[in-house]
């Protein structure tokens, strides 16, 4: 068979392909002009929420002041040119809101110079840089090239650039001034109450410290130092005290990687006059007390009545917990089988509020709603409940939260509740389009099936109710992997996006099963750490194979004909499932997975360390390539559409390359979509869009769907 190699430039696809919206029932670009919020944040001292409305890749910061919350656009940008919105952070009196603009605010790895990403291929050098905008009024103010802004309650700006901290005039004029020298790569800022001290993290590569700053006429101090790794700095409400976690410094007899072991932790309190410290907490030294992977990590606050609440997998899920700053025994605030998730506080510091997948109602475990929590304890109270998705809790006010809403159609918007969950709203009236084409989505309902070592691994399948003859089917695998794909829209722009694709696949001719396999989250933490997972078995995979034999048994599929995609881990899972099954799978489109562990282990454990001792990595590396699709080229044999931005930080590119040089060498049929200067998560829309319309075309061209 002659192998076909096909690049596919930006804009190509509407004009080369057919649209299969011929007969469907709306096309790709209806399907992906949803807008979409993100960043929603609360300020501390004054009524307002921010957010970043994104609307077919033109991104905007939205502001909206209590007690009426009436929305308002604050900057006005045009363009679909790539560049992120983030970390709004609002000044703590509430008049002053900062952004960053620009960067990959998700990568794993910088790149090469640290140069900005430039997906619009403009002939200016994008930069990251920080805006300020005053809620008096008027357009936002260029102030820095630099990330992380931090704002103190006297109104003096802190940020990162080059990891060293830097200060700025909010107007953008003056000179900026490096704030201080530090020999380590500092970030994490956090300013005290009173404005007048600065935490940070001071990294040191093996080890790091929690450092504060004064002035420039005292010498930088470090609470407690030690071999360890602290991090997480958090002030208490007299500016006395600093809490942060604390973890082993990287040495040591090396840790085997083909075995799971226990990553311990700790919470210390420092005296922020004297650098003493003391254990409030520490983990047990097991699996479940491990250091959580969940959304925000150990979630550490300074709560009301001197107590410290943080997140842990101790009794299999993660959970709140609360323990006295002076030290003690934690107490479990949110009992149950779910996963607490985005963990915020009320202004008093009374009550934790927090998104969880739980509920009365089914399948609520496959969604997202809000809760609250008294931190000296009591029973968690539901503020919203129903069919709906809800995620981000922000404290809108005393009274109030602010969240992300959501379901199984209508696209995620910003809403507002009471407490008591009563008043619920959304803030913008009329944020989604009339012609949205959402009340001819499919409602995706949850599924459970048994993989082959009798593990039962859970999905979404979306179905359309008709009686036609058996349909292909697809097999949709999400990237991460600690990810979970809901029964509706998601609260990462990423697998919205694959939301609104399985959405058009379903209404044109497809049926979809969109698998969370294991070592996702949502199913407890030995769902997410599972054994011989990755790199070190690929015992997931089993899960894949397991839901594509489920998708054969449905009544209205068409066994014969069973394709697969995915992103990230999922593109890794599509070409698993084509070099080991391909008696299943019959086509996939594969957007840059990582196809050789082996070739990229460093990236994913740590280096090795240059000293006699080797542990298992030796044995690893062989077990990494074994759980690799090129290990099993020989059976390939089904055609692959090939997607990548070659600035991915993610996953490196040369992953998509050396795959193609083996299918070449083999002559399997492929084609490539190579999207020059994107990122892993493609930053224009424009590119999602040429993306998605190839995904659906390639998937319809080779399983035989004809518009």
């Amino acid at each position: 068979m002659k192998s076909l190699r096909v690049v596919i430039a930006l804009g190509c696809i509407a004009v080369c392909t057919p649209s299969l919206a011929q007969n469907g029932a709306f096309t790709m670009e209806q399907v992906l002009a949803y807008p979409y919020a993100t960043g929603l944040v609360a300020a501390h001292g004054g009524d307002h929420i921010a957010w970043v409305r994104n609307v077919a890749g033109v991104r905007n910061v939205w502001v909206a002041d209590g007690p009426a919350f009436k929305p308002r656009q604050v900057t006005q940008y045009k363009n679909d040119d790539g560049q992120e919105i983030t970390q709004l952070t609002f000044s703590p009196d509430g008049k002053r809101l900062v952004y960053v603009r620009g960067g990959d605010h998700d990568a794993n790895w910088p790149a090469e110079g640290d140069i900005a990403p430039d997906p619009n291929a403009s002939t200016d050098q994008p930069k990251v840089t920080i805006w300020a905008a005053s809620m008096r009024g008027g357009p936002p103010v260029k102030i820095a090239e630099g990330d992380e802004p931090a704002i103190s309650a006297s109104g003096k700006l802190a940020y990162v650039a080059k990891d060293q901290v830097w200060t700025a005039s909010f107007s953008g004029k003056g000179k900026v001034e490096l704030l201080f020298f530090d020999r380590g790569k500092d970030h994490d800022l956090r300013w005290s109450p009173d404005g007048k001290q600065l935490a940070f993290v001071s990294g040191r590569n093996d080890h790091a410290f929690i450092g504060i700053f004064i002035d420039k006429t005292k010498p930088l101090s470090f609470i407690s130092p030690s071999t360890n790794r602290d991090f997480s700095p958090r002030w208490s409400a007299d500016g006395k005290r600093i809490a942060f976690v604390r973890m082993p410094g990287v040495g040591g007899t090396p840790v085997p990687l083909l075995k799971q072991t226990p990553s311990p932790w700790s919470i210390w309190v420092g005296d922020a006059a004297t650098m003493a410290a003391h254990a409030a907490w520490k983990s047990p030294e097991t699996l479940l007390g491990s250091f959580p992977e969940t959304e925000g990590n150990a979630n550490l606050f300074w709560a009301a009545g001197d107590r410290l609440v943080f997140l842990s997998d101790l009794d299999n899920w993660p959970h709140l917990y609360a323990v006295p700053a002076s030290g003690g025994k934690a107490a479990l605030l949110t009992p149950g089988n779910y996963m607490v998730e985005n963990v915020t506080q009320s202004r008093d510091g009374t009550t934790m509020i927090f998104s969880a997948n739980t509920g009365s109602t089914p399948s609520d475990f496959d969604r997202r709603h809000i809760f609250r929590v008294a931190v000296d304890g009591g029973k968690p109270v539901a503020v919203t409940s129903g069919d709906t998705i809800e995620w981000t809790p922000v404290a809108a006010d005393d009274m109030h939260v602010a969240f992300v809403s959501t379901g199984a159609r209508t696209p995620p918007v910003v809403a507002l509740a009471g407490l008591d969950g009563k008043d619920r709203h959304e803030l913008i009236a009329d944020d989604i389009a009339r012609d949205y084409p959402m009340d001819k989505f499919v409602t995706p309902k949850s599924v459970s099936f048994k993989s082959a070592d009798g593990w039962t691994a859970h999905g979404q399948i979306f179905q359309r109710s008709d009686n036609a003859a058996p349909k292909p089917a697809i097999v949709f695998v999400h990237g991460g992997p600690p990810r979970q794909m809901l029964v509706g829209w998601h609260y990462m722009d990423y697998y919205s996006n694959a939301y609104a694709v399985n959405q058009y696949l379903a209404t044109h001719s497809f049926v979809v099963l969109s698998v969370n396999y294991r070592l996702g989250i949502g199913y407890g933490h030995s769902y997410h750490h599972p054994d011989h997972a990755g790199p070190f078995g690929a015992s997931e995979y089993q899960d894949v194979v397991a839901g594509a034999k489920f998708l054969q048994g449905v009544k209205g599929v068409d066994p014969g004909r069973i394709g697969i995609w995915g992103g990230s881990y999922g593109g890794y899972l599509t070409a698993m499932g084509l070099a080991r099954n391909p008696e299943i799978f019959k086509a996939g489109v594969d957007l840059h997975g990582v196809h050789d562990w082996s070739a990229d282990l460093e990236a994913w454990v740590g280096p090795a360390a240059k000293r006699y001792e080797k542990g298992d990595r030796d044995q690893a590396m062989k077990v990494a390539f074994e759980s690799s699709p090129v290990a099993d080229m020989s059976r390939w044999k089904a055609p692959v559409l090939l997607t990548q931005g070659d600035d991915d930080r993610n996953v490196q590119f040369q992953q998509t390359v050396d795959l193609a040089r083996r299918l070449d060498a083999r002559h399997i049929p492929y084609e490539e979509l190579v999207l020059p200067n994107e990122i892993h998560g493609f930053l224009r829309h424009a590119s999602w869009l040429t993306a998605d319309k190839a995904t659906a075309e390639f998937l319809s061209r080779k399983l035989n769907v004809h518009p």
